[in-house]
């Protein structure tokens, strides 16, 4: 069994982007510049937002967030997101989901300038990555796919089981899955039995949001087993979807959690941020 270390990786790829950012300032004047829609207190969003901040911070990039009340209007969201669309040094708009009940997360995301859209959620990138057109790709799937490769993990012609149908994790990570050559299914809360399912994967790739989702007896001897979910226990410990103590001996990688998908999520950000500013830059 073999530990995938997000962690790791993740400082790996900021060396390079830090790097890279300096190239990009040197040769153009400009910094890539990062916006983030916050709304309301939730905990776990502001604790998300501060950790892109920092992450911004320590590779150069200008960052800006826009911090608005739980109350807030549709109309102050819209307007916030058409004034980033148009200022030159907002080469990323990122929104902070959960979104409060009255606001409209779907225009939302479909206002966002697809070439600012560094978190893949508008409908033409989700279209050019279903069709495997080149496109800003969801940050945590993208994330999944580069630990894979670092480890030297090919997923062609695998059987892969993907636990959760979100639109944010797991139907891009199906997707990109596909693009890769992988034999994919796609599993979900309606799904009959989950184990007879995940039992048969060379590869089990889990985003549901439900702690010890998966257990020792639903996994087959030498899978691998990545674990999106990110959930706090009654002790209040950070832990997966999966059953980590019990599961790890039977497979022959694994994702912890903390420390795995997470930092690969935000290194991701990162990287998406600066394509879209070199791509600014060569606009100008």
């Amino acid at each position: 069994m073999q530990i995938l270390d997000g962690k790791a990786l993740s400082k790996k790829i900021e060396t390079r982007i830090a790097s890279e950012v300096t190239t990009l300032r040197k040769a153009t004047g400009r910094v890539p510049g990062l916006a983030v829609i916050l709304v309301g207190q939730d905990p776990a969003s502001a604790a998300y937002v501060g950790m892109k901040k920092k992450a911004c911070d320590r590779v150069g990039f200008y960052s800006v967030t826009h911090e608005m009340p739980e109350d807030i209007s549709q109309d102050a969201i819209e307007n916030t997101i058409t004034m980033m669309n148009t200022n030159p040094n907002i080469d990323g708009i990122l929104i902070q989901l959960p979104l409060p009940k009255q606001i409209d997360t779907t225009k939302l995301l479909e206002l966002v300038a697809p070439e600012k859209d560094v978190d893949g959620f508008h409908p033409y990138n989700v279209g050019r990555l279903t069709t495997g057109l080149e496109g800003f790709v969801p940050c945590t799937p993208l994330g999944v796919m580069e630990l894979l490769h670092a480890y030297d993990i090919d997923v062609q012609g695998k059987d892969v089981v993907v636990v959760g149908a979100s639109n944010i994790v797991g139907k891009p990570m199906a997707s990109l899955l596909l693009n890769a050559n992988a034999t994919v299914t796609i599993t979900h809360i309606h799904t009959k039995d989950l184990a007879a399912y995940t039992r048969k994967a060379d590869i089990v790739l889990v985003g549901a949001g439900v702690i010890n989702l998966i257990t020792a007896n639903m996994v087959k001897e030498g899978a691998i087993v990545i674990d999106i979910g990110i959930n706090r226990n009654s002790d209040g410990k950070l832990v997966g979807d999966v059953d980590f103590d019990n599961v790890a001996p039977k497979t022959s990688y694994i994702t912890p959690v903390p420390g795995g998908v997470g930092p690969m999520t935000i290194a991701m950000l990162l990287q998406n941020t600066l394509r879209a500013a070199t791509a600014h830059a060569k606009e100008v």
